[in-house]
Parts: structure tokens; sequence; C-alpha cells
């Protein structure tokens, strides 16, 4: 029996989704993605990444401004789907989640009920943890709530950053996307409550004014920070040069050297290949940085066009 699946994403990570879907011979029925963007000074229309695959492969798609828009509803209704998939989308209204007989689930980038909302990846390395994984689970009128279908872990490394965490996690959901399907449509999978927790541990979407380096916290804190970020949005501070000029900088890579001497926001440089900036207990060695306006470069490559002896931080 033929089994109609409609999905629902936007980014990258919903795209390696969406292709094991696809590779495992599911009949996607429609794609649902974000409408067409005009960005940029020229404002050319800029595709989401879902919506360039489907194109790619012939997949029937729908780009709907507002998800409760009546035609939108007539439409997603038309196709008599059997269930929906969610990667990385817009919140549903019950009109939508709850219209295939099977339900809709979602595929979230953490171990629920543990870093529930839009940046799981970010806040589990910003927050030290040791271990995070994916989580298919059935929507629900809460946000991320829902019955859990499926888990599987991963440990986080020292050297994991949101880009390779983002990674992993995106091929083992693809994996965990294709076991629940499998699962769903053969019978064998018993929905469960999302276990209690003591102390639960936010995702909550990350905006620029978030980005900024606390330089008076713990080293090992700012790391993780840094880490969390890289490379998108990336974290940031302000140096002031001699002249007073701001030079607004993103920071991707970085080590944590202890120094229980250190003082917060001091500059110390060789003018060759080291950068390190205190912290409350310690130096963060900068490995590589971006200024407003230029490339992303290696710290030696940023020292023989910059010396940074008599600047100072900002923020």
């Amino acid at each position: 029996m033929n089994r109609k699946i409609v999905f629902m994403g936007t980014p990258d990570f919903a795209v390696t989704v969406l292709d094991a879907i696809v590779q495992a011979g599911y009949d996607v029925a429609a794609v649902v993605t974000v409408p067409d963007r005009q960005m940029g000074r020229g404002m050319k229309v800029n595709y989401s990444l879902v919506k360039n695959y489907a194109l790619e492969h012939n997949l029937p798609l729908l780009q709907p401004e507002k998800l409760r828009d009546p035609g939108f509803i007539d439409s997603l209704r038309s196709i008599g789907a059997d269930l929906f998939v969610v990667v990385a989308f817009r919140m549903l209204p019950q009109v939508v989640w709850s219209m295939p007989p099977m339900g809709t689930f979602n595929l979230h980038a953490s171990l629920l009920p543990q870093y529930r909302g839009a940046a799981p990846i970010n806040w589990a390395l910003i927050n030290g943890e040791k271990e995070t994984g994916v989580t298919t689970f059935l929507l629900n009128e809460k946000i991320d709530e829902g019955k859990i279908l499926l888990q599987r872990k991963t440990a986080i490394s020292d050297t994991d950053t949101a880009e390779t965490l983002h990674d992993r996690l995106a091929a083992m959901g693809a994996a965990l996307t294709i076991e629940t399907l499998d699962a769903l449509f053969a019978g064998t999978i018993q929905p469960q409550p999302q276990p209690a927790a003591t102390k639960l541990m936010p995702a909550p979407k990350i905006f620029k004014q978030d980005c900024v380096i606390d330089w008076e916290q713990d080293g090992e804190k700012i790391r993780n920070f840094i880490r969390g970020l890289s490379p998108y949005p990336a974290a940031t501070t302000t140096f002031s040069d001699a002249k007073g000029e701001k030079i607004l900088t993103k920071i991707f890579d970085a080590e944590y050297e202890k120094a229980p001497n250190s003082i917060a926001k001091t500059i110390k440089t060789d003018r060759k290949e080291v950068l390190k900036i205190g912290t409350k207990n310690g130096f963060i060695k900068i490995s590589s940085l971006q200024i407003s306006g230029k490339k992303k470069i290696k710290v030696d490559e940023f020292l023989r066009g910059y010396n940074p002896t008599d600047w100072k931080i900002t923020t």
C-alpha cells in the first residue's frame, strides 16, 4: 500500500532529512516551505534550501504566507496524505498538524524534554553538555512537548562546534526519521509521554544581541559560548583601536588557558601568531576571527595586518 507523506522544512538540516526520505522510496506527495524572499542590495529572490531540493527532484511545492490560509488548508487537505513530517519549520496551527490520519511528527535536535526551542544545537554546546541527540515526537498544541516516538544519543566532544554537531545530528536525524516512518507504517511503535525533569534547559532563538562575549565570565564558559555559536551566528566582541575606532569582531575558534591571576579584557599578543584575551580565570587564545566587513582569517594573518597591542575591549 502506497503511503503519502507531506514534508515541511526550510534549512539544510531539513534537506538532509528530506533526501533520506526520498532515497528510502517514500512517496513525498508535497513539500511545504517558506515563501521566497528578496534579499541584499539587488533584492535578489532567495529560495529556501528545501525549495531548491524540491525543484531539483520535481516534488510538488507549497509556499504559504500564512499557515491558516484557507487556500493552503484546502490544497493540503486535497493531497490526502497519511502523515506529515516536520523538520526545522514554523509552528503549525492545530488545523494543520491534526489533519493527517496518522498525525504529524517532528524531528528535533535534542534529547527531549531538554532543549525545547529554536536553537537546541547551539545551547547544548553553550551550556557545556557532554551528550545530546535527536528525537522524533508527535506534534500537539504545545511547543516541543508531544509524545516521543524515538530517540538516539551522541556524545559531544571537546572539539565540537555548532557546525560539526549540526552535521552529525542531521545525519543521525535523517536515519532516525526513516526508522520512525518504517515503525509507524508497520504499527510497531508506541508513543511515550516525555519524561519529567527536575530542571529543564531551554533553547530559545538566538539574536544578535545574545552573541556578545562577556569577558568577565569563567574562561571555559566563554570557550563553550564561542564554539556554540561557531560559525553562525558567531560570538562577537568589539575592540577599540588607538584612535578610538570601534572594530566589531567575530570569533570562531579558540582555546582556553587557565591562569589564576588573569585580568578580564586584557589583550596579549606576540604580534606574530598569538592573540589572547583575559577572562575571569585565564585566557582565551583565538585561532580564527573576522573583522566586520572582511573575510574570516586565521589569527596569524590577522596579526600581519593589525597591531592590537594598544587596543581595548569595549564589549
